[in-house]
């Protein structure tokens, strides 16, 4: 078998959805006869927001995964937070910030480039310099975020020659909260710069959509279009059973993050004008995940609580069970600028449950795309209240009717992990 580091600050058992990504490829590419060695951050050193024992299972027996040290400023964080956890993407725990909060991302952005993980790199380079003298492996990949993680792949490109690819999962320096981070312009040029520095040099990137694709290619004339390579994220048919139960509320259920910069305000008005005019209490809206304070409010302020159940962060196998129990999956496309290749996980994951998606989000985004592709639901844009409560009366008199409200075909096959790590596979072969 070929052999191949995978540099991964993420991995079990780190928890989140981001996690999932490289432990599906870590657990199928042995199918395509290539063994992957991960190199990773020692869980008690590590500054995960979320843990999730029950990925370790995906890990086949026999893989070799490096744990290392690592030094990072969260702890000093927590001491002075009065929350003690570690902040969450888009900072969806923090909430409306105190003045010490302020401070300490205007700190994290300034003294911590690309970010405040920066400090795991060391440990992380001297673990794969030490593989790759000793087993002659020529071949590394780094995926973030934490974008910090591609300067290890920079540095071992530049000292050994070795082929690198580049995974990045997310925007780096176009991220939607980038500017929350309050970056002098001499770190933010910093940052463009070392951004620019690893799409540049390294031999293959892979993106999850298209349209970050574009965004990255965009960002030098140096970077031919053909190295970036689309893998989006996927479903793991393991992970699925078909669940065909008619629930005794009409259910629709969000999984995830609703930050305070998620633009949601017509979704909820559109949703509270649905529960008025069908003048029913068997409906349930059922949020897993972290919502922010402010967005509780504005589920208050459209005196709504009586139809909205929070549920808190819960591990991928009962998020899942979440999925399968539903009868209709609300996806959010975050409300910012390039946000047309947001492709998160979870849609996938929707896909794979069978169940109608309902996203709320750009209609010519690739999210959009996928959705119509598999014939899975519809997107609709942020504003279109009406709209969307139309769209809700007509699934809510389906499912009065136990009508069947999926409509789906067997293209979400082709999003399934095994099918991605083929893809993978290839370009791995290369080298």
């Amino acid at each position: 078998m070929k052999r191949v580091i995978i540099i991964s600050y993420y991995f079990p058992p780190s928890g989140g959805a981001g996690v999932q990504r490289w432990t599906k490829f870590v657990k199928y590419l042995r199918l395509f006869d290539i063994e992957p060695i991960v190199i990773t951050v020692d869980e008690n050193k590590a500054s995960y927001p979320f843990q999730d024992t029950t990925l370790l299972k995906d890990i086949p027996e026999g893989i070799r995964v490096i744990r290392t040290n690592t030094s990072e400023p969260f702890k000093f964080y927590n001491i002075l937070n009065k929350k003690k956890e570690i902040p969450h993407s888009g900072f969806a725990n923090s909430g409306n910030p105190s003045v010490l909060q302020k401070i300490f991302r205007f700190i994290r952005g300034n003294l911590f480039i690309p970010d405040a993980r920066v400090g795991w790199n060391k440990y992380a380079y001297k673990a794969a310099k030490e593989i790759i003298l000793k087993e002659n492996i020529n071949t590394v990949i780094t995926t973030s975020p934490p974008h910090s993680t591609q300067l290890v792949g920079l540095k071992l490109k530049q000292k050994f020659n070795i082929n690198w690819i580049a995974d990045l999962r997310d925007p780096w320096t176009d991220i939607y909260y980038y500017k929350e981070l309050f970056h002098l312009n001499i770190t933010k040029q910093k940052d463009l710069k070392y951004e620019k520095t690893v799409l540049e040099n390294a031999d293959e990137i892979i993106v999850v959509s298209e349209d970050l694709k574009r965004l990255f290619n965009e960002k030098s004339t140096l970077i031919k279009s053909n190295k970036i390579n689309v893998i989006p994220n996927g479903f793991d048919e393991e992970d699925f059973s078909l669940n065909n139960n008619h629930n005794d509320n009409f259910t629709i259920t969000y999984t995830g993050t609703i930050a305070d910069n998620y633009h949601v305000e017509g979704f909820f008005n559109a949703f509270a004008n649905f529960v008025k005019n069908n003048k029913a209490k068997n409906i349930k809206l059922r949020l897993v995940g972290i919502v922010s304070e402010s967005k509780k409010l504005l589920i208050s302020s459209f005196n709504l609580e009586n139809y909205v159940e929070y549920v808190s962060y819960v591990k991928h196998t009962e998020s899942i069970k979440y999925l399968q129990k539903s009868d209709v999956l609300l996806l959010i496309i975050q409300g910012y600028k390039n946000n047309k290749g947001l492709l998160t996980g979870k849609l996938f994951e929707y896909l794979a449950a069978k169940k109608y998606i309902l996203c709320i989000g750009p209609e010519n985004g690739d999210a959009a795309q996928i959705i119509n592709e598999c014939n899975s639901g519809e997107t609709i844009f942020y504003d279109k209240v009406d709209t969307v409560s139309s769209v809700l009366t007509e699934l809510y008199e389906k499912w009065s009717l136990k009508k069947e409200l999926y409509l789906g075909n067997e293209n979400h096959y082709n999003y399934s992990r095994k099918n991605l790590t083929l893809k993978l596979s290839k370009i791995i072969k290369k080298y």
